[in-house]
């Protein structure tokens, strides 16, 4: 078993509790971590052996243009959607954050992290 992760994702996305903040928008980071079994992938080097990042990065990107109130909400979204079309990946862990968020002071992110399995 292997743990492919996709790190420091960014987008412009239009998720938030507050009517601005989904008018407007605002910058937010993505990372996952899929766990899959690569035995087979690392013997070949072959890239139909594993998961294409370009692919996975492409379903992130799906999820992240949905608008929503809750980080919880899009976090869950993308969890539950590599686990749909991935059937090798057995977990993933999916972290959203929400950079500089208007909390009233200086914040560098809030963040949501979920772990999502097939058990």
């Amino acid at each position: 078993m292997a743990t492919i992760g996709l790190e420091d994702l960014r987008f412009y996305a239009f998720h938030g509790c507050f009517e601005e903040e989904r008018a407007i928008g605002t910058h937010f980071r993505v990372d996952a971590w899929l766990e899959v079994d690569t035995t087979k992938s690392q013997q070949s080097d072959n890239l139909d052996d594993t998961i294409s990042y370009l692919s996975v990065y492409q379903t992130i990107k799906q999820e992240m243009e949905i608008p929503s109130k809750l980080l919880e909400h899009v976090a869950d979204r993308i969890a539950g959607k590599i686990l749909d079309i991935y059937p090798t990946v057995s977990s993933v862990r999916v972290k959203v954050s929400k950079l500089n968020p208007p909390l009233g002071g200086q914040v560098g992110a809030a963040s949501v992290c979920l772990e999502k399995s097939r058990d």
